[in-house]
């Protein structure tokens, strides 16, 4: 969508507030600058703001190729308070980023948070749960290097206040994302959106145990039950805690509740095979950043934290606990990516 869009509620004065410029942040941010939007970037890498500001942030890949200067600047140089900040850093970082703006959010102001985990819990914990909105992306995008971000495929976007009400401040920041992308979900029920993909997201982790892409892991028969397993566990979970799961993109959360056939549970698995199938972006954020950034996963706030919540209402998850084990060995050097990793892990389920 290019063009000026009709969003008198973000004015020059001010702008949506991105905090956090990689492939979430990044593709919102020059998705709505292009549009007309008033928008900010903050981001830590100074080189990334500096170029996406004064050349142009180049989006690229099959579903659209352009580039957009966004205006921007580090968190040190930032200037002002805003309305709502859009928070899109990765899971481990929320802590640190939401006490670091905290002086730039208006009294009545919002974050809303467009990551992948159960952030809203961390945010609503030090912002006070009237000062968060939940936000569930699904699309598929990568950070290549400063002022250069792919973006591979299209896929589920939604947004919800965390006590599930409908307000005009939710509305708005739905109109917001349409501009992104028309298809995005207003919901009263984010959470279910969000646990939801916490099963998908323990599944993309367990194909980051070997060099393998995500489809080629899902169109094993061989590896069915690590993933069966591992979103069996994060469903009796949320169950147990009385959320009821919302499925997305050939993810169906209820082919992996307690007792349901496993032909269910094949056919979502081998739909996912081939969603992933259409994308450009073949492996999982959580391969790259151990394959190529060499740097830690968002295993521990994202997945780590299914053990923590299911211990807390009694159900237990080994599936899941090995997969946090196996991933902080590949990090720390122990274990290589392979195929043995993955027995690992399956040796657990069997």
């Amino acid at each position: 969508m290019s063009g000026t869009a009709d969003l008198g509620f973000v004015t020059a004065d001010d702008p949506v507030l991105v905090w956090g410029g990689g492939a979430i942040g990044g593709t919102l941010a020059a998705y709505w600058a292009r549009a007309g939007i008033p928008v900010h970037m903050v981001d830590i890498d100074a080189e990334h703001v500096r170029l996406s500001a004064e050349h142009g942030l180049k989006i690229h890949g099959p579903v659209a190729s352009f580039e957009q200067r966004v205006p921007g600047s580090t968190p040190q140089a930032l200037k002002g308070r805003y309305s709502r900040i859009v928070l899109a850093v990765k899971a481990q970082a929320t802590e640190a980023a939401a006490q670091a703006l905290i002086p730039y959010l208006r009294d009545d102001g919002f974050v809303l948070s467009a990551q992948n985990g159960l952030n809203e819990i961390t945010l609503s914990r030090l912002l006070g749960a009237e000062r968060v909105m939940g936000c569930f992306v699904n699309f598929g995008a990568d950070w290549h290097g400063p002022g250069d971000i792919l973006y591979g495929n299209r896929g589920a976007v939604v947004v919800g206040e965390v006590d599930g009400s409908l307000r005009a401040r939710t509305r708005q920041m739905h109109a917001l994302l349409q501009v992104f992308d028309p298809d995005a979900v207003l919901t009263e029920n984010i959470w279910g959106y969000l646990w939801g993909k916490l099963a998908y997201g323990a599944m993309l982790f367990a194909t980051a145990l070997t060099p393998d892409s995500m489809t080629a892991n899902f169109a094993d028969p061989a590896r069915f039950k690590a993933f069966d397993t591992l979103a069996r566990e994060v469903m009796a979970v949320a169950l147990e805690r009385g959320v009821t799961p919302i499925g997305f993109n050939g993810f169906d959360p209820r082919a992996f509740y307690p007792g349901a056939p496993e032909s269910g549970a094949r056919e979502t698995i081998a739909a996912l095979a081939a969603f992933n199938a259409k994308t450009s972006k073949t492996h999982s954020g959580i391969w790259r950043d151990l394959a190529v950034r060499k740097r830690k996963t968002e295993v521990d706030p994202q997945i780590g934290m299914i053990g923590e919540l299911g211990r807390e209402v009694g159900v237990a998850t080994p599936a899941i606990e090995r997969l946090v084990a196996l991933i902080h060995d590949i990090e720390d050097g122990r274990r290589e990516m392979s195929r043995e990793t993955l027995q690992s892990l399956m040796d657990v389920c069997a």
